[in-house]
């Protein structure tokens, strides 16, 4: 005989503390009326005192849950009960724990570019892993919709010589045509974010064909396109001046023939997973590939001795002069010792790319003047060559540093990524982040409850024969000092648990930290299955109680439309 077992699911009561607040701010009256919400969303959430708006969201937001939840009700009464209340503190919508959009970008954009974070694709034309997928402008237009502002596009002749292809060099990636790739930039460049779009190319054409390039790039952007007066700026415009426009960046093609490779010493250790805050990597890497990455290490200095952002130049080679001047930032790679690369001149700003390993061992002894040198100019950091599957590296030294660009492969995934999508989701989303003051702060973050996994899962997901066993994984991804992971217990066959449990970190750099949020399933006999995860900069948190969406494994909602947290954050 065939039978389908079904597990019951109950909801879950709302927790101890928000029966308190109901309690408190319904002045203990079963209902709570707009007036009193709006004193809880003061008091409690942190919203302004006074304000109109603050107001205007407590009538929206009784409006929408009555709609929600009582299609007759809102008739006949305009208060909240404590089921309504509970709905809505649990509400991602409603309630999330950043705000985002046009309307939440906060910070000074008036400053120079360099004075920001700025959210940077790497090689953003490949479809999957850096030898053998498509080129395509697909990821490109994924990329610009999630708000990433540095396209990065490595420009080649065509099999006849005489157009333009986008492709990565020496590999077997199948092309896309360059000017495909611009049109879509053009029309996707600011669906996510006003600011400025910045395309890093990497120039491997005859003076003829950069002629040809820089017709197309007159043609599709017209005055969109970012020229300055001078060959070189003696200090970088702002996000603000800068809306709406796009800027080419790349070596002036005379520099080609100067540019050397970092040699020697720049194979770091790869610190075990055993000894990470992080804990391993839940991709689809195996332990095969990293060996594999570790052998071929040594290897692809031999079949690539100009490694993956090295160029090629015909010694007699003169620039199209129409060409040199749509570049806006001047590009270049180490020469003559980092230490004289990382000076800074004073009549003149400019970008430098250097590998991850390259950057960490160049921070080991040159910390403060890559420091200087990112106060005025913009370092961008690339992963390292054997990174064949398009992973990725952890960002943190980078932005310790002031590094601006941190080149990811957007295609991919894990936890480097979720840590690069969590920081540009600060100041609404906009794809520029300020760069910080150092402060010490002691933060509180408590977890009270998760639910909707039995809506997105299916009954027998995590176990065949009983409800799942759900831990959340809390923790901090910053400095160093500040990098630390905790863990609450295992609820046990339970579909809608309720941990109730807080944590307190100390952060000594608050504006580099990001919030890492992970659930997992316990397993007894196999490896905890992964059960959804986000990461949220610290610094843009919303103190009180919130509801806190999961993201899936490549850090998008589409599979996890309900799974959820309710959490509360007191940051000081």
């Amino acid at each position: 005989m065939c039978f389908t077992r079904k597990f019951r699911v109950t909801e879950a009561e709302p927790p101890a503390d928000v029966k308190e607040a109901f309690l408190k701010y319904a002045d203990g009256g079963a209902q709570m009326s707009v007036e009193q919400l709006r004193r809880f969303l003061v008091e409690v959430q942190g919203e302004a005192e006074g304000d109109d708006a603050t107001a205007t969201a407590a009538e929206n937001i009784v409006q929408q849950i009555l709609q929600k939840r009582h299609h007759i009700a809102k008739f006949t009464r305009h208060a909240l009960t404590l089921e309504d209340f509970h709905h809505y503190l649990f509400s991602a919508d409603l309630n999330p724990p950043i705000a985002l959009g046009a309307g939440a970008v906060h910070q000074d954009m008036t400053a120079p570019l360099s004075h920001f974070f700025i959210f940077t694709g790497h090689n953003s034309y490949l479809t999957g892993n850096q030898l053998t997928s498509d080129c395509s402008d697909v990821p490109v237009i994924k990329a610009l919709q999630k708000g990433v502002r540095v396209i990065e596009l490595d420009i080649w002749p065509n099999s006849s010589k005489d157009d333009v292809h986008v492709l990565h060099g020496r590999t077997v990636t199948a092309p896309v045509d360059l000017l495909k790739c611009l049109k879509s930039i053009k029309e996707h460049a600011f669906s996510a974010s006003p600011y400025p779009v910045i395309i890093t190319l990497e120039d491997h054409l005859t003076r003829e064909l950069q002629a040809k390039v820089a017709q197309m790039l007159s043609q599709v952007f017209g005055k969109m396109l970012f020229c300055p007066e001078s060959d070189c700026l003696k200090e970088f415009p702002s996000p603000e001046e800068l809306k709406h426009r796009i800027i080419i960046s790349t070596k002036p093609p005379k520099e080609y023939l100067e540019a050397q490779n970092l040699k020697g010493g720049e194979s770091l250790r790869r610190k075990g997973s055993e000894d990470d805050v992080w804990g391993s990597e839940p991709s689809c890497l195996t332990a095969e590939q990293e060996e594999e990455e570790d052998k071929m290490d040594n290897e692809m200095t031999d079949l690539n001795p100009n490694n993956e952002d090295d160029d090629e130049c015909d010694p007699g080679f003169r620039e199209a002069p129409e060409y040199k001047r749509l570049i806006a930032i001047h590009a270049g790679k180490p020469r003559g010792g980092m230490k004289e690369s990382l000076k800074v001149e004073a009549d003149k700003v400019r970008r430098l790319s250097v590998s991850e390993q390259a950057l960490e061992k160049a921070a080991e002894s040159y910390g403060t003047d890559i420091v200087r040198f990112t106060q005025r100019n913009i370092l961008r950091v690339y992963p390292k060559g054997t990174r064949f599957n398009s992973s990725n590296y952890k960002p943190q030294v980078g932005w310790l540093h002031g590094a601006q660009m941190i080149a990811f492969n957007m295609q991919g995934y894990g936890r480097s990524l979720w840590l690069m999508q969590g920081m540009f989701r600060a100041n609404g989303g906009c794809g520029f982040v300020k760069k910080p003051d150092i402060l010490m702060n002691a933060n509180e973050v408590k977890v009270y409850m998760g639910d909707g996994w039995h809506l997105d899962f299916k009954q027998t997901h995590f176990d065949l024969y009983s409800p799942p066993d759900f831990y959340v994984r809390v923790g901090i991804a910053g400095a160093p000092a500040d990098e630390i992971m905790k863990k609450t217990k295992t609820i046990e066959d339970n579909w809608s648990p309720v941990w109730e449990e807080e944590f307190t970190f100390s952060l000594t750099v608050p504006e580099l930290a990001l919030l890492r949020i992970e659930v997992h399933e316990y397993d007894m006999s196999e490896k905890d299955d992964f059960a959804g995860q986000t990461c949220l900069p610290v610094a843009e948190l919303r103190p009180g109680i919130r509801s806190v969406p999961l993201c899936d494994r490549r850090g998008e909602r589409e599979k996890l439309k309900s799974v959820r947290l309710l959490m509360r954050f007191d940051i000081s």
